[in-house]
């Protein structure tokens, strides 16, 4: 990421925040280099296991340019793909978790590796997200993929 598009992503991601200024005094002194943000504003965050992240993310990137930004915890166990918000009360799906209002997400900083959770597509302060309907048709080509993988291979 460019200077620009981490002060952009910074200040799109701070906006949600009660306090913009305490949200950027923890990313600069927390050790951890994390911040709790709001969901259910700009965005509300579907939370996969990795398993099926993964490979989601694959099948994303080969049909779009840019995905909404991605999360992944410590060891890549879940993954965390931000959508439009309302999404998150809207969605039905097994093993799938949605945060949305009344919820927060540990963010790391935008243009910085953190401890456990770190950017696999960091936002880019244009507020792009992953539209709702193109992450599910890509969770259920991945996951097409792994039983037909699991049929070959059994």
């Amino acid at each position: 990421m460019t200077g620009s598009e981490t002060r952009a992503a910074v200040e799109w991601l701070t906006s949600v925040a009660p306090d913009p200024g305490a949200c950027r005094w923890e990313w600069g002194r927390n050790p951890q280099g994390i911040a709790l943000l709001p969901a259910g504003k700009r965005w509300d965050v579907l939370i996969l296991p990795g398993e099926l992240g993964h490979p989601t993310l694959d099948v994303l990137t080969r049909l779009i340019d840019r995905p909404g930004p991605v999360l992944a915890d410590f060891g890549e166990s879940r993954m965390g793909f931000f959508v439009p918000p309302g999404t998150a009360s809207r969605w039905i799906g097994t093993g799938i978790r949605g945060a949305g209002p009344g919820t927060w997400i540990v963010v790391p900083h935008p243009g910085r590796a953190a401890g456990g959770v770190r950017w696999l597509i960091p936002p880019d302060g244009s507020g792009t997200l992953t539209d709702a309907a193109l992450l599910e048709l890509a969770m259920h080509e991945a996951a097409g993929a792994a039983a037909q993988d699991g049929r070959e291979g059994g």
